[in-house]
């Protein structure tokens, strides 16, 4: 029954091939009697003529269906490599008059013909590993092969191989490679397979067979590759023990069944799938009635440089429905000048045109003269055949589809999982976790998005094998609703079956828990203050006093008085800051002393602004006094000066909130919201906190402070006049956020703990798996790598340059009670000292006046508590010493005798 089905469905393609050839505009077939209102293209071959004649037919009859001016066939085969021979049928063509021509394989051959072309203005289109600027080239450039074998090398971590390659023109391949590995690359044994240039190559994989290196990357043409593998496989070097990467983009088309249970890990590239129904309607026409069977094992008997063939009459084709091109007669056996007319032009609109309408090998336009647009399908011999793994292009370069044998045991893989598909939703615009790529390409697939969650979905599929397609599913996370048992958002779409999985910021909470399950949590959060960093207080009026705390400033004032009095009592005391007023009378009648109340002060205060004064102390005690203060002074005046030079450079930043606290009081006017809908808002509502019942009852009573998406209440923070709104969200997003725009800042500390996790419907049966899966990753310490890849690095780096400064502080009385300790200290042995010396001078002045010693402290102590006199007359008759016989002694003998004592 099966095989009747695919015979059925064999002759339908086979119908509908026909129908499409011979009904379509009443077109059947054009000859070179009917070409005067055709566009005849010429096609020289040197390989496969028969089919490569079939292949371009059958494009020109597709293309004809859209052409008011068809193409027609002109063909010629030429022995392969004989450029003379080809150089006549060329020329024998031009007579004729031809628009274009497909050149053959032999690139002698070709370059030969190219330059003729070139001559006469003729475009020139051939698809093999050629580059020259003559001509078109619709196969791969060779640096865009030596990518995709450079992101397969470093996506199956092979950190020493063995690079074997048919001839020199394939060294330029292992060139880009080594270029972009850079200086850290691999370990590269280089060997040359066809050495001998016989087709033997069993001396070199007999070389290969005795190496310690198990990897091979292989480059070769389509005409030796085959054989390559057959002596490879005779001299034993395809087994479990090796692992290759061919880099042939014909590996599809080779006879594979004798490798299929080898066991070796085969990986290649190819440009089309088979499954395309063009390239089926294709081999029907070739005359492959059991294509379907062919295409069980994933093989297909349609070359590159056919299907490059085919797409390059689609691009004539395309572009003379927009530049009209005349198949003149021209004569490139003489010096004649004669060119195409229009051809410069048509050449110049081909490098113009970017197609993908009924093309084999994908999008194609040019660069130059590179063909760019294409995706290689990533491909793998498996028992089943081959099978495809991945994809690469220049935009992504390597996506794989499921994990590859190449890094991990193929025991590993959960065969469960392994090529199923899952559909994801991400919330696009979301940055890190999901947001379109940005490219002058346009994009679509998997491929237009970006993200940390974009990434853990492909680490997980690198890990468990399965496919999947990503699905942008809006702001609406979803919830869920017990009583009515609906859910909304994401929540309903993987409920309901339209999704399998949703990739986000999506918070676990018990709620949402009733209506799907989810995986453990790979990233953990909590719910914090977005708001604006603390901006610079205005300059008070007396911020001079700052430097200073206001303890330090009172003990500074009580001690400026201290002093102060410390030199009015002892300048009183001490006999040597009396001094003659008029130094001329040697006996004077008076005595007076500097250190009055005001001029104790003024002395003080000359010493505190580092000025100093006329007075000049003479007594030690006083001198003591003078010096400690002095280097009080200084130790003051510099402590202050320092921290004066900090505050005005560093800038000492105020808020109006700084926790939740103050957030919940609506200090200083600020208010605050959150996301309309989701695991925050569900907080406070749920929250049995009074804190949070009042912010709950706050948000309630004032909605227009919700919004809709995170981003928003974002916008809304960073452009809050006089800095009044405060916006909760996850710690996460604060922290991405925070990182590009330097004026916000998180406040305080996370109110709750919970964690971002994958959604998936109830009782999925690969939740394990996945569970595992995250697990592993972080164990090896991946997720951490991803969470500072998309936060730290990608569009990061603006606020980091400039380290926070620290805040300038006041210095109190702990930084400076030292000081204070040596000014009390030093201030009161010189008072203990200043005594002494009064005492012993009391002695000595009532033992040489004869007076009694108590009258004479009686009478001394008496003046020096008399403030209100600053001299001392030496002879009065109230004084006890007046009617002492010695009263004549002047108080400076007492004084010396005073000091010879002491």
């Amino acid at each position: 029954m099966i095989f009747l089905n695919s015979l059925l469905l064999q002759f339908i393609l086979y119908i509908e091939c026909i129908k499409l050839t011979s009904t379509q505009h009443g077109f059947t077939s054009y000859d070179a009697s009917n070409t005067r209102d055709a566009i005849t293209v010429g096609l020289l071959t040197d390989r496969n003529h028969d089919k490569m004649t079939l292949v371009a037919e059958y494009a020109m009859e597709v293309a004809n269906i859209d052409l008011q001016t068809p193409l027609v066939l002109k063909q010629e085969e030429v022995p392969f490599g004989n450029s003379f021979q080809g150089y006549g049928k060329l020329c024998k063509m031009m007579q004729m008059g031809i628009g274009a021509v497909l050149g053959p394989s032999s690139k002698h051959t070709a370059l030969h013909l190219m330059s003729i072309c070139d001559a006469k203005d003729v475009p020139y289109f051939y698809g093999h590993m050629l580059q020259s600027a003559e001509a078109f080239n619709l196969h791969p450039h060779q640096d865009d092969i030596s990518r995709a074998l450079h992101s397969l090398l470093i996506a199956f971590q092979w950190s020493r191989f063995i690079f074997l390659y048919e001839s020199t023109e394939y060294l330029n391949i292992l060139n880009t490679i080594m270029a972009l590995y850079g200086p850290n690359g691999p370990i590269i044994t280089v060997l040359r397979y066809d050495i001998n240039l016989n087709g033997n190559f069993k001396s070199v994989l007999r070389r290969i067979r005795k190496s310690i290196d198990n990897y091979i990357v292989v480059v070769g043409s389509s005409e030796t590759m085959p054989e390559f593998l057959r002596q490879a496989q005779q001299v034993g070097i395809i087994n479990e023990d090796y692992k290759y990467i061919i880099g042939n983009l014909d590996f599809h088309s080779f006879d594979l069944d004798e490798y299929k249970y080898s066991e070796a890990n085969i990986t290649s590239l190819r440009m089309f799938s088979p499954e395309k129904l063009r390239v089926k309607e294709l081999m029907l026409k070739l005359g492959y009635m059991y294509a379907l069977d062919e295409f069980q094992n994933g093989s297909c008997p349609i070359t590159v440089e056919m299907a490059l063939t085919y797409d390059a009459v689609q691009l004539i084709a395309e572009t003379t429905k927009h530049i009209s091109l005349k198949a003149e007669p021209l004569n490139c056996t003489d010096r004649s000048d004669g060119v195409t007319e229009d051809g410069s032009t048509f050449k110049n609109y081909v490098r113009s045109l970017n197609i993908h309408k009924r093309t084999l090998t994908g999008q194609i336009y040019f660069e130059g003269n590179v063909r760019k647009g294409y995706t290689f399908d990533v491909i793998e011999l498996q028992p089943s055949g081959i099978v495809k793994v991945g994809t690469w292009n220049e935009l992504s370069n390597y996506t794989s589809q499921r994990l590859q044998p190449t890094s991990a045991i193929f025991e590993n893989f959960d065969s469960t999982l392994v090529n199923r598909t899952f559909i994801i939703l991400l919330s696009v615009p979301n940055k890190p976790y999901a947001s379109l790529v940005e490219s002058y390409k346009k994009l679509d697939g998997n491929n237009q998005y970006e993200g940390y969650g974009v990434e853990l979905i492909k680490e997980l599929a690198n890990k468990l094998g399965f496919n999947y397609t990503l699905i942008n599913g809006g702001n609406d996370y979803g919830s869920y609703n017990k009583t009515t048992n609906t859910s909304t958002g994401m929540l309903k779409e993987i409920r309901e079956g339209r999704a399998d999985l949703a990739v986000t910021d999506l918070t676990i909470t018990s709620e949402r828990e009733e209506a799907v399950d989810f995986s453990i949590p790979f990233m953990s959060l909590g719910i914090a203050i977005l708001y604006v960093k603390p901006q610079q207080a205005p300059p008070a009026t007396f911020s001079f006093m700052d430097p200073f705390s206001e303890e330090v400033w009172w003990y500074l004032g009580l001690a400026f008085l201290g002093v102060s009095l410390s030199f009015f009592i002892l300048g009183r005391l001490s006999p040597k800051e009396w001094d003659n007023p008029c130094p001329c009378i040697e006996e004077p009648i008076e005595l007076e002393n500097q250190f009055t109340i005001s001029n104790s002060l003024w002395f003080t205060t000359g010493a505190l602004l580092q000025q100093g004064s006329e007075i000049a102390p003479k007594a030690l005690s006083v001198r003591t006094v003078a010096s400690i203060w002095w280097f009080f002074t200084l130790i003051m005046v510099s402590s202050y000066t320092a921290n004066l030079a900090a505050f005005l450079t560093i800038e000492t930043p105020t808020t109006l909130i700084e926790n939740v606290n103050d957030l919940a009081e609506n200090k200083g006017g600020v208010v605050y919201g959150a996301k309309r809908t989701g695991s925050t808002r569900n907080f406070f509502m749920t929250s049995e906190d009074e804190r949070y019942k009042k912010m709950n009852e706050f948000m309630t009573k004032n909605p227009q402070y919700l919004t809709e998406t995170n981003q928003e209440g974002f916008e809304r923070v960073k452009n809050s006049k006089d800095h009044t709104y405060a916006f909760l969200m996850e710690s996460t997003s604060i922290e991405y956020n925070t990182m590009r725009e330097c004026s916000l800042k998180k406040i305080g500390d996370a109110l709750d703990e919970k964690g971002y996790g994958i959604a998936m419907r109830k009782n999925w049966p690969y939740r394990d798996k996945f569970n595992n899966a995250l697990l592993e990753l972080q164990e090896q310490g991946v997720l951490a790598k991803m969470k500072n890849k998309w936060w730290n690095e990608v569009g990061a780096g603006i606020c980091t340059s400039k380290a926070e400064q620290s805040d300038a502080k006041s210095l109190s009385m702990e930084n400076l009670e030292g000081i204070y300790v040596v000014l009390l200290v030093g201030s009161g042995l010189a008072l203990l000292h200043g005594i002494i010396s009064w005492i012993c001078f009391v002695i000595r002045k009532a033992s040489n006046h004869k007076v009694s010693l108590k009258d004479a402290f009686t009478e001394e102590f008496k003046f020096v508590i008399d403030f209100s006199t600053y001299t001392r007359e030496l002879k009065t008759s109230a004084s006890i010493y007046s009617r002492s016989r010695n009263s004549s002694i002047s108080i400076d003998t007492l004084d010396a005798n005073n000091t010879q004592n002491i």
